[in-house]
């Protein structure tokens, strides 16, 4: 699959960024959904305009507290264009709400986005937080739906195109079709590709999203370890202050 911004002609008729589909999603049962027993990464169009609150959107369930939730959990947004090239690798249209996204996007590269860029969505403002990693429940849920499970968090985290969380900095209501407009976006050039990939394959990234102001407590922690871990390896090696760590 290439790592480009697909074109709006996957569309037609499709001019600006909007939000295609809000989706919503309630609790299931079974082997694949891990420890907790329970998921809601089974979304569907909500079909009517959705209110967007600090904690997500109502009428969607969270299952996972300890991973899932919390203000920089609160939504998260997917492409319809990835959605698509997912689909054609894997022999089966993907449907809006899949991948467990809140909002299923077209227009915009929303992996390019940088953590603190701020979508006005209907009545509500998003800011984005952090991004989504692939989980076990992600493969099993593949997997309840006949589609590869073996494989699927390496060949997920591989692409690097797994979408952001967005925070909620306004409460308002959301449904498809709104303008997905960017109102503010931050020079520092962290974007949801680089932190991916810091958080997955590449932890000699880490220490760089210090520079994004805006990025969510957690993975500010994980930059911080890193960063201290990195500095104290360069202390403890004589002539290490040149050598490329790990």
């Amino acid at each position: 699959m290439p790592h480009t911004h697909h074109p709006h002609t996957d569309h037609p008729g499709h001019r600006t960024a909007q939000v295609l589909s809000v989706n919503t999603g309630g609790p299931r049962t079974g082997a694949w959904t891990g420890r907790v027993g329970r998921s809601a990464i089974d979304k569907s169009p909500a079909g009517a305009a959705v209110a967007v609150r600090f904690d997500g959107l109502v009428g969607d369930h969270v299952c996972d507290r300890k991973y899932h939730s919390g203000p920089d959990h609160a939504v998260y947004a997917f492409a319809r264009e990835d959605l698509d090239r997912w689909g054609e690798e894997l022999g089966q249209h993907l449907p809006d709400g899949f991948f467990g996204e809140n909002l299923t996007t077209l227009g915009i590269d929303v992996n390019e986005a940088v953590i603190g860029e701020r979508w006005r969505v209907g009545t509500a403002l998003l800011e984005v937080a952090k991004v989504r990693t692939p989980c076990r429940v992600f493969a099993g849920w593949l997997g309840v739906n006949g589609l590869p499970e073996e494989g699927w968090i390496k060949r997920f985290a591989a692409e690097g195109r797994p979408g952001p969380y967005l925070r909620v900095l306004e409460e308002g209501v959301v449904e498809a079709g709104d303008p997905l407009v960017v109102e503010h976006r931050p020079d520092h050039g962290i974007t949801v590709a680089t932190v991916f990939r810091a958080v997955t394959t590449r932890r000699s990234l880490l220490p760089s999203l210090l520079d994004a102001p805006e990025l969510a407590a957690d993975v500010r922690a994980k930059a911080l370890k890193e960063r201290e871990r990195r500095a104290a390896l360069t202390a403890g090696r004589p002539g290490a202050a040149g050598a490329v760590l790990p």
